[in-house]
């Protein structure tokens, strides 16, 4: 199991934006970056600054992502047919612990992996704990009966923040999920703007 070990609110402000929309990003206070020098005028970002900046974001919303595991999504995505920065995408978002999360399971991306890594969800009726785990369409996501009534369950389903996308069939009394289809970059809900071709031609340097 990987451990995110750089501070959440540091990502938040060395990118200038707010990625994953939290009422409580220090973004929303500050809009520079961390440090002594974070306010000092920044100079024009070269290509290969800004393809790293695009990794960096993408990366960085989708929780503890090694860049090992990255550069196999990446290697993955362009082996498939379509376009290259779409496949990404549709790669990251079908993860199991991206989907606990899109569904309003649990409140954060992060708190969905130690969700997953703790045995609380089935998908297709058998237990899965691999936050790393793809979802293909039509599977039935389910959280275990004996974990519904988790307060983070319970306080998740409530938040007024963020709304379900429309590729999930989603009932919240049951605490079901089921992905319709894989869903193309025009329909994720990121907070930010996304930019997958820029991390395609990062890798293909």
């Amino acid at each position: 199991m990987t451990k995110r070990v750089t501070a959440k609110h540091k990502l938040d402000r060395r990118m200038g934006q707010n990625i994953w929309g939290r009422p409580k990003s220090p973004v929303n206070r500050r809009e520079y970056g961390p440090g002594q020098h974070g306010q000092r005028r920044k100079g024009k970002m070269s290509d290969f600054g800004t393809q790293l900046r695009a990794k960096q974001k993408l990366k960085g919303y989708y929780a503890s992502i090694t860049e090992k595991q990255f550069r196999r999504y990446y290697a993955e995505a362009i082996r498939m047919k379509g376009d290259s920065g779409e496949n990404l995408v549709g790669l990251l978002e079908r993860r199991l612990d991206a989907v606990v999360y899109r569904c309003k399971f649990v409140p954060t991306v992060f708190a969905a992996r130690q969700f997953v890594n703790h045995g609380h969800v089935k998908v297709n009726g058998r237990r899965v704990n691999i936050p790393s785990f793809l979802v293909k369409a039509g599977d039935l996501i389910e959280v275990k009966d004996a974990s519904k009534q988790l307060e983070i369950v319970v306080v998740a389903a409530q938040l007024a923040e963020r709304d379900v996308p429309d590729y999930y069939e989603i009932d919240h009394t049951k605490m079901t999920a089921r992905m319709t289809r894989v869903p193309g970059l025009s329909e994720v809900p990121y907070p930010v703007q996304m930019e997958p071709n820029l991390v395609i031609e990062f890798y293909s340097r």
